[in-house]
């Protein structure tokens, strides 16, 4: 059995030890960690499984840091939010590691400043926009309450959030 495909989906089976879930933020995070886990042995583009994994590790350290109800440091809930994707993304770079080179040439001979190749990682680009989709959709869903005059829409933040990550994941493995 290939350890690359069962690692992304080992905390699907966590889920099943949790006995209450008191808001909806873990709810979010089980379910990005559920569809990296299915994108994986579906054989998706790494990009699209970085979107996912990038937007669980994103809404775990949100959740950990609304757990925090004293302040100890400046830019405490940030800072734990970049530790959770830090120490998510961090391990999971060497198991699933789509780079890729881009040739720039701009002027000159081979190997100078301005022509060069760069090594891009797919996952981690992948996580990123993960991360900033789930970092944004709050902002996203305050302003759609504003717009409809303080009215929300059940699960609204749920619907916006996991709605954001598949639209962009659909679009991305489309184009590339």
């Amino acid at each position: 059995m290939n350890i690359k495909k069962i690692l992304p989906i080992l905390p699907l089976f966590f889920v099943f030890l949790v006995e209450e879930v008191k808001a909806h933020c873990p709810l979010c995070t089980i379910g990005a960690a559920a569809a990296a886990g299915g994108a994986v042995w579906l054989g998706v583009n790494q990009v699209v499984i970085g979107i996912f994994i990038g937007a669980f590790a994103v809404s775990i350290g949100w959740w950990v840091a609304g757990l925090i109800k004293k302040q100890y440091v400046p830019f405490q809930k940030w800072i734990i939010i970049l530790l959770s994707f830090i120490t998510t993304i961090g391990p999971l770079l060497p198991i699933l590691d789509g780079v890729n080179p881009l040739y720039i040439s701009l002027a000159g001979e081979y190997g100078s400043l301005l022509n060069r190749v760069y090594l891009y990682n797919l996952f981690l680009i992948g996580s990123i926009i993960g991360g900033i989709i789930v970092s944004l959709t709050p902002w996203l869903s305050k302003k759609i309450t504003e717009l409809r005059k303080g009215k929300m829409i059940s699960y609204q933040g749920i619907m916006l959030t996991l709605l954001l990550l598949v639209i962009t994941g659909i679009i991305i493995q489309l184009v590339i």
